[in-house]
């Protein structure tokens, strides 16, 4: 950067790189009040208009925020956020006044063929039905057309009494936790529940967990959280989809107080995610604890009869939009047989089936089946490994048990199983150190790192030892 060059505008295109990076709304989320204060040093001065958006941004933005600043200053080797004083005038009001032409971006949905300069909503805005409109739901996402099988009928059991309450009647299961892999089902069901209640008249507020914390920062910037919270607090029915991304202390805080609130006012919740709440590390406690007090039911992925059953489903819908279309029962036999991995892969070959059917006017038969749908067989979700599954398999393997792995002891028979345990779950799973750590008795993530690094100077030093270990891989593996 040359001596000539406005540090701010420096900035400026920084925030542009930022918004190509992460989306329009990632960027709008986390970044449309972050102003550049100062160059100091080898420290760059940053100010956010609230605690919760500080921790945030150092909790996950800061080591990309420091590359950028580092192309465009030279050597930075620290970011400082400082959370503004409500009595000065920020840098951005400043810039503001001075340049009114510059667009600034917005939080709430505005007329794109008229761009306007943000507005604070006020108290009473964030009260409107717009506020709390939720994420879109699909019309097609109905009971009719959800498919029962055996590794779900007791998901769609629970999904249809939690529909049918009239308001002011309590289900005795709240809240109801739905949970599974992709693709099987969780946010159909979700949708279900959604628009039968609404149907019947009920407030309805179905949010992906990224959308509630969008819709909560989005409010804390706008200083309007308490009216936010009450609006929350004033529905009959919350649905929840995909839990497992919802993170940041103040936002799951806040939420464990609306899930009070709603479940102790006889409100439904209903909520959905990959894997138990038990299993959600980066859940806090309460929450945790709260979400254990309902009915968790999980859908397990779909038996060939089910699969047969969603295929043949799908097969007559697409007859139905595409007359003259023909496939066979052999061909159906063939794709639930082969297409093992989620319904919405099921869905996805059907689709591919017709397409191939349309575009060439080959009849559907097995030999087309097989040449269309072959990367997607290649492509078949692998085991999904649990920390539990590793814990599990290591304490059989040295003859130890769980609670020796999670304890405080030092003793050689239990810290080299432990070290091995955690090194698996490094290279096995996609948890981070931090969460490994806290898997293995609050341990400090350097703790784990310590491990992993042993394991592999081990392993690489003793054919033996890494022979053990890949022997622990395919058992876990089966």
């Amino acid at each position: 950067m040359t001596r000539e060059t406005d540090p701010r505008d420096e900035w400026d295109r920084i925030k542009v790189r930022l918004r190509v990076e992460l989306g329009e709304d990632v960027f709008t989320s986390w970044f449309a009040r972050v102003e550049f204060e100062a160059l100091a040093g080898d420290t760059v001065h940053l100010s956010v208009p609230t605690r919760f958006l500080k921790n945030w941004l150092q909790g996950r933005y800061r080591d990309r925020l420091l590359a950028l600043f580092r192309e465009s200053f030279g050597q930075v080797s620290q970011i400082d956020f400082a959370v503004r004083s409500a009595m000065r005038p920020t840098a951005g009001a400043r810039e503001a006044a001075e340049a009114p032409k510059r667009p600034t971006p917005t939080l709430v949905a505005s007329n794109a063929s008229e761009p306007r300069p943000a507005a604070r909503p006020t108290a009473s805005a964030a009260r409107s039905d717009d506020e709390l409109a939720g994420s879109p739901l699909d019309a097609r996402h109905t009971f009719d057309s959800f498919v029962e099988g055996r590794s779900n009928s007791l998901a769609l059991a629970a999904a249809r009494r939690v529909a049918d309450v009239r308001p002011g009647e309590t289900v005795p299961f709240n809240p109801l936790y739905i949970h599974a892999s992709v693709g099987l089902g969780k946010t159909h069901l979700l949708q279900a529940v959604a628009n039968a209640a609404r149907a019947q008249g009920r407030k309805v507020l179905y949010l992906t967990a990224e959308h509630f914390m969008y819709r909560f920062v989005q409010a804390l910037m706008a200083q309007s959280a308490i009216a936010f919270k009450e609006a929350l607090r004033g529905i009959d029915l919350l649905l929840i989809d995909d839990m497992q991304f919802l993170q940041g202390k103040q936002v799951q805080q806040e939420f464990c107080h609306t899930l009070n609130s709603l479940i102790d006012g006889a409100r439904q919740v209903v909520i959905a995610a990959d894997r138990p709440a038990a299993d959600l590390e980066t859940l806090d406690e309460r929450v945790r604890s709260r979400l254990a007090g309902g009915l968790l039911v999980e859908i397990a992925a779909p038996d060939v009869e089910l699969r047969r059953r969603i295929v043949a489903h799908r097969v007559d819908a697409a007859k139905r939009a595409n007359p003259g279309l023909e496939i066979s029962a052999a061909v159906v036999d063939w794709v639930a047989e082969n297409v093992a991995s989620s319904g919405r892969d099921l869905d996805g070959a059907v689709n591919r089936l017709v397409a191939h059917n349309q575009l060439t006017g080959r009849q559907v038969d097995l030999e087309m089946a097989e040449a269309a749908l072959r990367d997607l067989l290649r492509a078949r979700e692998p085991r999904k490994i649990k920390i539990e599954d590793i814990q599990r398999v290591v304490s059989k393997h040295f003859n130890v048990t769980k609670a020796d792995l999670l304890s405080a002891r030092r003793t050689r028979t239990v810290v080299r199983p432990r070290q091995i345990a955690m090194y698996l779950a490094k290279s096995l799973t996609p948890r981070s150190l931090p969460e490994i750590g806290r898997r293995f008795g609050n341990r400090d993530h350097t703790t784990v790192l310590h491990a992993v690094r042993k394991i592999e100077e081990m392993a690489g030093a003793d054919r033996a030892f890494a022979d053990e270990i890949e022997m622990l891989k395919r058992l876990l593996d089966v």
